[in-house]
């Protein structure tokens, strides 16, 4: 079968370019620059969601599905990898495999993050950035189906989709997740983010990130079903496989999502 990657990221605020941006000096603790940077946004537009180029990316996790019978579930690189190592090992996977990729929400957020801050480190990416005019064999096919454009399905935003690209129908991943039968998100979500890294919870963010990219995976093969991409049998098989493949991870957060599984 062709490579599936279904993946998700976690941000921070990036205090480095918010210091940048307004003249902050080095002294003023990452905390103010941060209350900062959330107050003046609020100020702007009324809520305190900071802008895509200023989000720096602390995880991603991947769950990749390719070959016969293989299947794999980790975060990108090791405990305390820059952000520059992460993004650029995220598009190698893209390289080496020419996935499809799921997201949930990736058009809206995952991937203009890392668009932008692919830039601001000068990460080359040809496979993924490819839209017919690359250097690659099949490169011609990208003209018709490439990972950038909304409506082509190389990449698969399940949210953006589901809601046939409406915002107003936009629903939480952990919500569907759940209604279908799945675990859904364990004990954080991506507004804790921040203050589990500033208290030292790298750790525990990437386990989270991991989760999430897991449900994204298992939304997508519900949604492989109802589409007729799998038949019952078939889905069944898949679902058989991950959560076999998962309950034979010792890591805890696995434990705990496992035993949520009803």
């Amino acid at each position: 079968m062709n490579a599936t990657l279904a993946f998700d990221i976690e941000t921070i605020p990036d205090i480095t370019g918010i210091r940048t941006l307004y003249d902050l000096d080095s002294d003023i603790p990452d905390t103010h620059v941060v209350d900062f940077a959330l107050q003046k946004r609020r100020a702007q537009v009324g809520n305190d969601f900071i802008q895509h180029h200023l989000h720096q990316v602390v995880a991603i996790s991947c769950v990749l599905r390719w070959g016969q019978d293989k299947v794999h579930v980790n975060t990108i690189g090791q405990l305390g990898d820059d952000e520059e190592s992460m993004i650029a090992k995220f598009y190698e996977l893209i390289e080496r495999y020419t996935p499809q990729l799921v997201s949930w929400n990736g058009g809206g957020f995952d991937l203009p993050v890392l668009h932008y801050r692919s830039m601001i480190h000068g990460v080359a990416a040809p496979r993924y950035w490819d839209t017919g005019e690359g250097d690659y064999n099949d490169s011609r096919d990208f003209k018709w189906n490439n990972y950038i454009s909304r409506y082509h399905n190389r990449h698969l935003d399940l949210m953006d989709l589901l809601a046939l690209y409406q915002p107003r129908a936009n629903v939480p991943l952990d919500d569907m997740a759940k209604l279908c039968g799945f675990p859904g998100k364990l004990g954080m979500d991506g507004s804790k983010v921040w203050q589990a890294y500033h208290d030292g919870k790298l750790k525990e963010i990437r386990d989270y990130c991991e989760t999430d990219a897991a449900n994204t995976y298992l939304m997508f093969l519900r949604f492989e079903l109802i589409r007729g991409h799998l038949n019952a049998d078939e889905y069944q098989l898949e679902i058989k496989r991950i959560k076999d493949y998962l309950n034979q991870q010792e890591a805890l957060h696995w434990q705990e999502f496992c035993a949520a599984w009803h």
